[in-house]
Formats: C-alpha cells, sequence, structure tokens
C-alpha cells in the first residue's frame, strides 16, 4: 500500500470577485492605512494588492467611477517657522525633525552625510 499526504488549509488559487478586489483597494489605500496589514489580514501577498491597484488604473473607464474609493497621493504639508530662524544668533539648523514625547532630532549643515543617514536609519 502507497502513503498519501492530504493538504488542508486555504485553497492558493482563490478567486476574488471584483466587489472584494474594490473592497480590499479601498481598505489598503484608504489615509493612514499599511498595506502590509490588510495584506496579513486578508492573506494575501502585497503584490497582488499593487497589481489590482495597477489593472485597476489602466481600465480608465471603470477607475474614473471609482475615485473617490481609491485617494489620490497627495504631498505633505512643509511649515516655514521663520520667526524661530531669526531670533538664533547660533548656526542654524538645516533640519529639524519632531518625534513623539516632545523631543526633537536637529541636523545641522556641518553634519556628514554619513551621520545624517545613521541618525534617520535609526529613527525607523
Amino acid at each position: 500500500m502507497g502513503q498519501v499526504t492530504v493538504f488542508s488549509g486555504p485553497e492558493r488559487r482563490r478567486r476574488w470577485s471584483e466587489e472584494e478586489r474594490l473592497r480590499i483597494l479601498s481598505d489598503a489605500f484608504a489615509p493612514g492605512a499599511c498595506v502590509a496589514e490588510v495584506c496579513r489580514r486578508h492573506d494575501i501577498s502585497s503584490a497582488l494588492i499593487y497589481t489590482w491597484r495597477r489593472k485597476l488604473r489602466e481600465a480608465g473607464e471603470r477607475a474614473s467611477s471609482l475615485s473617490e474609493a481609491l485617494p489620490a497621493p497627495v504631498f505633505a504639508e512643509a511649515v516655514v517657522d521663520e520667526d524661530a530662524a531669526a531670533t538664533s544668533t547660533v548656526e542654524h539648523p538645516v533640519m529639524i525633525i519632531d518625534l513623539p514625547r516632545g523631543k526633537r532630532l536637529s541636523i545641522y549643515p556641518a553634519a556628514s552625510p554619513a551621520l545624517v543617514a545613521a541618525a534617520l536609519k535609526a529613527l525607523r
């Protein structure tokens, strides 16, 4: 007699309806959403979500009716504090990064690129 192995669990080649795809895409690209978290929740690959988004954008007639479901990317607003720069007589930082709990990281022009890269990498 031979040996038979039975694999159980979800079928790896699942079929998604258009409604399910659109719901998952709107979850993944909602403001403040994390694509990786949506992928884990639905047990799918992040590459599949990006493929669905690309195909939806290529289908121009369908994408126009769903424009409110998938928000367009926008730039973050930059704020320049001119009063703080004018009052200081010390060398001004090139970049100031406000961190949680009131902490602040200041990067000065004399800082080497390697030091700046190490500091930003540590913040990840």
